[in-house]
């Protein structure tokens, strides 16, 4: 009789926890938490490793740790916040479950009202929909900093090679899922008056792009006094066929929907655990990140609402700063990943903080990014001005300088990644004719100009390399986004930009 050879284990393979397959890929966490394509990268068993990767991180800091677990409407959201709370509680954490699914910002705000010691978001953010990811907040209600999700990784990385997690219950306990949102909508009320909303009768169309925000922002916005007409709002795993990213190539039927409304009136959308968010004007135009925060940061100062100063992004453009400057307020460029703008909030260095991707924070209600928040204040802002917030930012752009931004992807590989360490390493001392006056790099590599920017890096959520640009006029930043894009040697770009 022949005797069969037993299998050679590939090379860096191990039997992942609980008897199933795990991909030897380490578990890492990006700018905005571990994320990965569904049954690919991220797993039932790889989910159960992070979590509980999270749960030993936890037990080191203190015993008897509690988290709160959510998941947003991604496909198989709910199965995998089950392997995660059950990975939790197998190595002795508490867990509390939140009714989902639910946006990251009322999670972010559940951890700090409930004391709890951390909270696990299962969720891809704006992530096309075959992705699927894992957000960890901290105590403070903010993503952890780099130096827990090292450790985390670490602890991963020790059970993707074969020291495997205690064993996870097959059959769950039941576990009573406690509301978080209606503390959340009521701190929300403390902060965003709706008097003018009411008195201006301002008509709302939002975008909830089947994401968690549908049935928060809506509601928020009709406690407010606004008139409110909701698109999207079922939840859908495939998003309608995109991804739940408010960009303007998806947002085409909301721009149609504002421009032909009446009265005053304008468009809102969040991403798919809204933490993003965009704004639509009432002629049906986007405006872009910059000019967004431009007009919130320059309410907020106007009513009283930020003093200690405002944190950005170093992708963000300067029309921000430069308000900020003009109300008196100190400005913190910092990296990009919103964590970085979140701990000046928690170290009181900042009251407001804003990023080029569409995230924005306010102390006084939260420390992590929240598109709810913005849209809702947004709302106030236009209902005080009673006309198109574009009169407004002419007003701003006029007393401080015109500012076109744009981001653009470029598909990542080995030569990409070459490219950019070349440039990093040996930075040019022109670009299509201007003279680079500054080279930071303390996130990738900025190129200053006196009229604006070109910043390249690679992305921490995505396989793909940033391209970010300023420049006075949409024409230059086109311009700008394309000279980006030949230094990195792409033949394709996806442009991603809101050029205003």
């Amino acid at each position: 009789m022949t005797r069969r050879r037993p299998a050679r284990r590939r090379p860096g393979r191990a039997a992942a926890p609980g008897g199933e397959g795990a991909s030897p890929t380490p578990i890492r966490f990006g700018t905005s938490g571990w994320r990965g394509v569904l049954a690919d990268e991220v797993t039932e068993a790889r989910m159960r490793i992070a979590a509980w990767a999270v749960g030993r991180w936890l037990l080191e800091q203190g015993p008897r740790p509690r988290v709160l677990v959510a998941h947003d409407t991604r496909f198989l959201g709910a199965r995998l916040a089950e392997a995660a709370s059950n990975a939790l509680e197998a190595c002795g954490v508490r867990v509390v479950p939140l009714r989902s699914p639910l946006p990251t910002p009322v999670a972010a705000h559940a951890v700090r009202r409930r004391r709890a010691d951390a909270a696990l978001i299962v969720t891809a953010s704006h992530n096309a929909p075959e992705f699927q990811g894992l957000k960890l907040l901290t105590r403070q209600g903010a993503a952890a900093p780099a130096s827990v999700t090292r450790r985390v990784e670490r602890l991963a990385a020790e059970a993707l090679v074969g020291v495997p997690p205690p064993a996870t219950r097959r059959d769950s306990p039941r576990r009573r899922a406690v509301d978080a949102l209606p503390a959340y909508l009521d701190a929300l009320g403390r902060i965003v008056d709706p008097g003018p909303v009411r008195r201006a009768r301002v008509g709302v169309v939002y975008d909830a792009l089947h994401g968690a925000g549908a049935g928060v922002l809506d509601v928020a916005l009709g406690r407010l006094g606004a008139r409110v007409a909701v698109l999207r709002a079922d939840p859908d795993p495939r998003f309608g066929g995109g991804a739940p990213d408010p960009v303007p190539e998806r947002l085409g039927e909301l721009r149609r929907r504002v421009r032909a409304g009446r009265g005053v009136r304008l468009g809102v959308a969040t991403d798919g655990d809204a933490d993003r968010f965009a704004v639509v004007d009432a002629d049906g135009r986007l405006l872009s990140e910059t000019q967004a925060l431009a007009l919130l940061l320059d309410h907020l100062a106007r009513t009283g609402r930020v003093r200690r100063g405002v944190a950005l992004s170093i992708a963000t453009g300067s029309l921000v700063e430069r308000v900020a400057e003009a109300h008196g307020l100190p400005v913190l460029r910092l990296p990009i990943g919103f964590k970085h703008l979140a701990a000046a909030l928690q170290e009181g260095r900042a009251d407001v903080a804003g990023e080029e991707s569409g995230g924005f924070a306010l102390a006084a209600l939260g420390h992590d990014k929240d598109g709810i928040l913005a849209a809702c204040l947004v709302t106030e802002l236009a209902a005080r001005l009673r006309r198109p917030l574009r009169e407004r930012l002419g007003e701003l752009e006029r007393r401080h300088g015109r500012s076109r931004c744009g981001r653009a992807a470029v598909p990542a590989d080995e030569a990409t990644s070459a490219r950019l360490a070349s440039l990093q390493r040996t930075p040019p001392a022109r670009i299509d004719g201007a003279r680079v006056r500054r080279v930071e790099r303390l996130d990738g590599l900025r190129l200053g100009f006196d009229d604006g920017f070109l910043m390249l890096r690679a992305s921490g959520t995505e396989p793909v390399a940033r391209v970010y640009a300023e420049a006075p006029h949409a024409r230059a930043l086109a311009r700008r986004l394309q000279v980006g894009r030949r230094l990195l040697g792409a033949r394709r770009v996806d442009v991603s930009h809101r050029s205003g």
